[in-house]
Parts: C-alpha cells; sequence; structure tokens
C-alpha cells in the first residue's frame, strides 16, 4: 500500500471520528502504475517449528500449530548455524506467526525488534484494531514465540 493511500486512510479515520466527514473535494484512489507488476517476491524467510506454549493457545483450549521450519539453501549463518537476518525480516516472521493466533487483527499492529545479542520484540496496536483482552493475550504469546525464533535467528547488524 502507497504512502498516500496510508495516509489517505488516516486522514478519512480522523475525520469519521472527529465528526468531519464533509470533504471540499472527493477523495480518489491513487492512480495505478502503467507497468504490470512482476511475480511476488518470495520471502527470504523461515517459519519456526510448531509451537506448543501454552500462552499459544486460544481460550477453547486448542493448541496453535505453525508449519515445521523450512530453511532455503543460500543464507548468511552464524558459526553456531543460525540465520542472520536484519530487524525488519525479524519483525516480518514475528508478524506472520502472529497472524496465525485467532482474532489477530489484520492491520493495525506494528512489530519492534531490538536489542542485540539477546534481541527482542515489542508489539503495539493502533486504536480500535484489537481489544485490550486479544491485546494481552498476544502480548502475553510474544515472548513465547520471541524465545523459539532466538534458537534459529540471530539479528544482523
Amino acid at each position: 500500500m502507497s504512502d498516500d493511500a496510508k495516509d489517505a486512510g488516516l486522514v478519512a479515520m480522523i475525520s469519521s471520528i472527529l465528526g468531519g466527514n464533509k470533504r471540499a473535494e472527493p477523495a480518489s484512489p491513487p492512480p495505478l502504475a502503467d507497468v504490470a507488476p512482476g511475480p511476488a517476491p518470495v520471502p527470504d524467510v523461515a517459519q519456526i517449528p510448531e509451537a506448543e506454549s501454552p500462552k499459544l493457545q486460544d481460550g477453547s483450549g486448542d493448541a496453535v500449530s505453525a508449519p515445521k521450519a523450512v530453511a532455503p539453501a543460500a543464507q548468511s549463518l552464524t558459526p553456531d548455524g543460525k540465520r542472520l537476518l536484519p530487524a525488519e525480516a525479524i519483525a516480518e516472521l514475528v508478524l506472520g506467526e502472529l497472524r496465525k493466533l485467532e482474532g489477530f487483527p489484520a492491520s493495525g499492529v506494528s512489530v519492534t525488534v531490538y536489542g542485540y545479542r539477546n534481541w527482542n520484540a515489542m508489539l503495539t496496536f493502533a486504536p480500535f484494531s484489537t481489544n485490550f483482552q486479544n491485546a494481552t493475550r498476544f502480548r502475553q504469546a510474544l515472548p513465547d514465540l520471541v524465545f523459539k525464533l532466538r534458537r534459529f535467528v540471530e539479528l544482523e547488524i
């Protein structure tokens, strides 16, 4: 999504909250590019093994499971066999795993990866993206997910 579309959505949300739905000019979506999009790039991040943590279980007691780890062939590795990934790639990996949880919002969630050797992750939620109870459940699941990912991924600086 382009920055113009995000800005237009943000302005629309703020306007609806403040009661200013009256616009001087009609909003139009940004123009599409004349070039046809190429094939979607294949993400270069591995899946973590199946999650067995009780914190990753929903209220019904069913465990949320993730696909088995699949490592692509040519990647930079540490001497102990961990993959070196930038913070953005690790954040996308964490977000991808969290999206598998029941009730996880499709948008309005940001993952920040910080630290060095013992990197960590932080979740932030946009207003009205989820309720407090679900946000707490997702934040409680995050440390277990990070612990499992640290066994396979090292932060590249």
